[in-house]
């Protein structure tokens, strides 16, 4: 797709003072003291780091001074992706380096929610907690490998589990308090763990949600599961005696607290945590990480490009099911101290995290694109709270539109850092993102990440520059998956990346990569639902839908309408005899929010005579998708390969009302 040439407004541009005193400029300088590699612009620096790939990564390694308990042979195998081996042969331990940040009386954490007032947690009571919990799980047989899951909210103890966990050489999985019980079971199930952490409940925007009911239903769907830890939020001291082999948090970390921390050393690619697909095609892949691939990744993002420093005060909006999550937890490998916060960003009103920023005296800010926009529509008016800290602001999750861009300049602080940032679940990182020797332009992320031989590729296969292509990795990353759970012969993680481009991994992005280097965003290009930054998969909903039984078919696409807004239709098939009624779509919609989530019930709901369906009866969504966004339908199916091409008319009528405006955002 041929675009117009870069034309991104110049926002801010890095004063020499602030490069100087940079992460990376010190990195480079030590590359020039140590190395005897002199570059003198960021582009240079990122050619050179996917260029010699084995000189970057062993580079990294020495600058952040990696403990290995036993070191490397090389730093990566031969070979093409995704069967590459890192850094074999050597030992480490992921928690191991949060830890040797520990400055006893320092905040390792703040956090705060809808129930619970500010607080910090020290260094010293997070490691003594560490400690406890890491030697409950040791007493229960809990061993390196094992999985351990997390069904929680966003607050401290679940921070202080996850670091247990990987100290002992355990395997972390995640799913937020807000996850519906089918969503969770199809996650966890197929991990089989052996210990869960969970809460009595949650509050969001006001509402208390009690979980203890659903946790005794995950429990008797879980049959590896011999332990539940139950960490109080909503009571003091909730009822659990109802449930199988469950203690609360606050007798664990009591009766183990003379516990020392101690780190198992795992080889480098042992797995850390597994992450999860949204479910596009099926129940959500569980994507494995490992132990020293995150370590190297997270401490090249959050200390080179996002310039984390030890007397940062770092915040990211999430919840514990988003890879944000992750990625915060990770800025204590950097000595920062990390901000947590529970509950609904809008509640009781849009100033909500604002006012969290200047209480914390925060210093670095991420979010999403759609709460800035949401802030701009409610005429929010940061600059009016003291945020005489805060130097940067990130926006992930979705494309920043430029006004955006500029919103954050005229109305939280005209001399901040925007680094707009790109990524996934994938590599639990980003792909492209900031540079504190590169200036912002309104639209634009500013660079690609050094280490990610990220590029545009059009559907020949070719790589193009200043043209919409796919969004493509050429070179492999210690942070991309050591495989798929129960994937035995990779066919799974071969489908889902390299199916399209032999050898290349192609992430289901479009992008636009500019002359001076940076990226334009465009949306996903496949079927996958993102909705309020989030990404989520069709089949939650669909699987949703089967309980249904007036229902026997359904579609739901995910359209983008503008840089802020989506516009996401269900159509469905509605049994024969049965009326299409208010009823029925409010029990559809209920059904979906109770199994899945809030955020995966739809815009709107309609009925269709059929759907059209492939001639082996397979659902076509990206077909639909682009017909909908008003590419014609010759381009954007064939045909021939449909079992009823005569269904496809319902849509390509639909898309003339999306198109006068006569459908609307709900």
């Amino acid at each position: 797709m041929k675009t117009a040439n870069v034309s991104g407004k110049l926002l801010w541009e890095p004063s020499r003072e602030i490069q100087e005193k940079s992460n990376i400029k010190k990195f480079m300088t030590w590359l020039d003291e140590t190395r005897g590699l002199k570059v003198e612009q960021y582009n240079q620096l990122w050619e050179w780091s996917v260029t010699d790939v084995e000189g970057f990564w062993s580079a990294i390694w020495d600058y952040y001074k990696i403990m290995a308990k036993s070191d490397y042979h090389e730093v990566l195998s031969e070979g093409k992706m995704p069967n590459i081996d890192w850094f074999s042969g050597a030992t480490v331990n992921y928690a191991e380096h949060i830890f040797r940040n520990e400055t006893a009386e320092k905040a390792a954490i703040i956090y705060q929610s809808e129930i619970r007032s500010q607080q910090e947690l020290s260094w010293a009571e997070l490691k003594n907690n560490t400690a406890a919990i890491a030697g409950y799980l040791k007493s229960k047989g809990v061993k390196p490998g094992d999985r351990v899951v997390s069904y929680a909210p966003n607050i401290h103890e679940t921070v202080t589990a996850f670091l247990a966990c990987a100290s002992i050489g355990a395997v972390w999985s995640s799913c937020a308090p807000e996850f519906g019980i089918q969503s969770v079971i199809d996650r966890f199930k197929q991990i089989e763990p052996k210990v869960m952490f969970t809460t009595d409940g949650y509050q969001y925007g006001g509402k208390k949600y009690d979980r203890l009911e659903l946790v005794g239903r995950i429990q008797a769907e879980l049959p590896t599961l011999e332990e539940t830890i139950i960490i109080p939020n909503l009571q003091d001291q909730p009822e659990i005696t109802g449930l199988k082999n469950s203690v609360l948090w606050n007798q664990v970390i009591k009766e183990y607290s003379h516990v020392p921390l101690t780190f198992a050393a795992v080889p480098f690619d042992h797995p850390l945590w597994i992450l999860y697909s949204s479910g596009t095609t099926g129940k959500p892949k569980g994507i494995v990480q490992s132990q020293g691939g995150i370590l190297l990744e997270h401490l090249k993002f959050l200390g080179l490009q996002m310039d984390l420093q030890s007397e940062d005060r770092f915040f990211w909006y999430t919840t514990t099911g988003w890879m944000m999550w992750n990625i915060g937890v990770g800025s204590l490998l950097t000595g920062a101290t990390v901000l947590l916060y529970d509950g609904n960003p809008s509640y009781p009103n849009d100033e909500t995290l604002w006012r969290f920023a200047e209480s914390t005296k925060m210093t670095m800010m991420g979010t999403s694109a759609s709460f800035i926009v949401a802030n701009m529509k409610s005429n929010v008016r940061p600059r009016e709270f003291n945020l005489s800290h805060l130097r940067s602001i990130g926006s992930t999750g979705s494309p920043l539109p430029e006004s955006g861009f500029e919103w954050i300049y005229q109305e939280v602080k005209s001399d901040i850092w925007l680094y707009s940032t790109t990524g996934g679940t994938d590599i639990c990182s980003g792909f492209l993102g900031g540079s504190l020797l590169m200036p912002v332009y309104s639209g634009e992320l500013q660079a690609r990440s050094l280490g990610v031989a990220v590029t545009s590729y059009n559907d020949a296969g070719e790589e193009v520059v200043d043209e919409i292509g796919e969004l493509v990795v050429t070179k492999p990353m210690p942070s991309m998956p050591i495989y798929f759970w129960n994937d035995e012969n990779g066919e799974r993680y071969e489908n889902s990346y390299f199916d399209v481009f032999p050898d290349i991994w192609r992430h289901g992005d479009f992008i636009k990569i500019t002359p001076r280097g940076s990226g334009i965003m465009y949306g996903r290009s496949d079927a996958t639902i993102n909705r309020g930054g989030i990404r989520m998969g069709t089949s939650e909903i669909y699987s949703a839908l089967e309980s249904i039984p007036e229902v026997n078919d359904s579609l739901i696409v995910d359209i983008p309408i503008t840089s802020e807004q989506s516009y996401m239709p269900l159509f469905i098939v509605v049994k024969e005899g049965i009326p299409f009624s208010e009823e029925l779509k409010s029990h559809i919609n209920k059904t979906i929010r109770q199994n899945s989530s809030p955020r995966h019930v739809p815009n709107e709901i309609f009925s269709v005579k059929e759907l059209p369906k492939t001639l082996n009866g397979k659902k076509i969504e990206v077909p639909i998708k682009k017909i909908l966004m008003g590419i014609p339908v010759n381009q954007a199916v064939n045909s021939d390969s449909l079992l009823n091409p005569q269904a496809l008319q319902y849509f390509i009528e639909f898309q003339k009302l999306i198109e006068s405006g006569d459908v609307f955002l709900k």
